[in-house]
């Protein structure tokens, strides 16, 4: 009885070894649920190569938004289906995020970059100064969009802001950026740029140029835009310059009458009650993107839309349906949350967030390996493990058996 009752208790803790050593099975995870689109009357055209999506950063904002699919919460009404491949929208105030499709998917920003050029260099410039135009300030990509600065012209730094917001000058962002950059010109201040975009979180951010002109690993992605569009929006300048309906560019040289006026470009200011600013981007590569914030009944969104095109909606208008599907969102159905500036550098990683029960999206495995050793080889140590048990004790048990049985046993 005792050797049974001494069998049956190691035995028990072995076959319950597994369970607390192995490491869980890797969840199954769904197909990426597809987000609403429309297919473009164009061709695109090739897409550069993209960083490999890196599982952390995937997860920045909430596990449900590692996904290239759609996720919304449960029971929410279907978004409406654009041409963009990649969109976000979120509150401007509590971060929330209310949907979003590929939120962390790889895309090139164009002109919407210029959002992360003023959230690095505005705060540093006086609005007042006086600047002259160099030539070397008017060197870029020839035929793309420009304000229309001259070289030898004097401008303060409000017009050029003006000229970059509204009219998106690629000339005005040059100069901007040179000033910015002090000693190190452009090319410090595009390093400030990047090192920003790591500051606010948007880690899947790398510029190249201050513009958002195509250059060599530039890109970004609908989650990030949105963490740069709410920084700058913290700004009371900002909101002034992105708001502006028209501006005037001086005449050069000054008591000349070739002034002329500019117009936002921005077509919700003129189009959606309550817009309040944002910005509009297109590169042949990059495709239209876009960025709006609009107010309503006390409440700001913010929409974020990589990859479009133009047809059958421009890009303000697959910005604006968006926000009327987000208004239309109670303010507590988030799947995520925008991080606050600084958080991923004073955490060891966002804090986690939780998406409301069924919500459409889930995480997608990581593809790193378990830190403990394979589940194969810890089954065979216990089978191991086991049969030495049982064989010791058969032994013990034959030796401490009584003389007489064996004596019966020889019969």
């Amino acid at each position: 009885m005792t050797f049974r009752r001494i069998f049956a208790t190691l035995t028990g803790v072995l076959l319950t070894m597994p369970a607390a050593v192995l490491p869980p099975a890797p969840a199954h995870a769904a197909a990426d649920v597809p987000c609403p689109s429309v297919s473009p009357p164009v061709s695109r055209p090739p897409r550069p190569p993209v960083p490999s999506a890196d599982a952390a950063d995937r997860t920045v904002g909430g596990a449900a938004l590692a996904t290239d699919g759609l996720a919304v919460p449960d029971g929410a009404a279907r978004p409406p289906a654009i041409t963009a491949t990649s969109w976000l929208v979120a509150d401007l105030d509590s971060g929330a995020v209310l949907g979003a499709c590929g939120a962390h998917a790889y895309a090139l920003p164009a002109s919407t970059q210029k959002l992360l050029l003023a959230a690095t260099v505005l705060p540093k410039l006086d609005p007042k100064r006086v600047v002259t135009v160099t030539s070397q300030d008017l060197d870029f990509e020839r035929g793309s969009s420009a304000v229309g600065l001259v070289v030898g012209g004097r401008y303060s730094v409000e017009t050029l802001w003006l000229g970059l917001l509204l009219n998106s000058g690629n000339d005005a962002a040059q100069v901007l950026a040179r000033l910015g950059g002090g000693s190190a010109g452009v090319a410090g201040t595009v390093s400030a740029m990047n090192a920003e975009a790591h500051r606010l979180g948007a880690r899947q951010t790398h510029a190249a140029t201050p513009s958002g002109l195509d250059g060599p690993n530039q890109f970004t992605s609908a989650y990030d835009l949105a963490l740069i569009a709410r920084d700058c929006f913290t700004n009371a300048t900002f909101r002034r310059y992105t708001a502006a309906r028209t501006a005037q560019m001086p005449a050069q040289p000054p008591g000349a009458k070739n002034g002329f006026q500019i117009q936002n470009e921005n077509s919700l200011l003129f189009n959606y009650p309550g817009a309040l600013g944002g910005k509009t981007g297109f590169t042949t590569v990059a495709r239209h993107t876009y960025v709006g914030v609009a107010q309503r009944n006390g409440r700001r969104l913010v929409v974020t839309l990589l990859n479009g095109e133009a047809r059958p909606l421009r890009g303000w208008q697959q910005g604006a349906a968006l926000l009327d599907w987000g208004f239309a969102r109670p303010a507590d159905a988030a799947v995520g949350r925008l991080v606050n500036p600084g958080e991923l550098d004073a955490t060891a990683g966002p804090p986690p967030v939780q998406p409301k029960a069924g919500t459409q999206a889930v995480e997608r495995p990581s593809g790193r390996g378990h830190s403990g050793p394979p589940s194969r080889t810890i089954l065979v140590v216990v089978v191991v493990l086991l049969g030495a048990a049982t064989l010791v004790l058969t032994v013990v048990a034959v030796r401490t058996r009584p003389r007489h049985a064996g004596r019966r046993r020889a019969r």
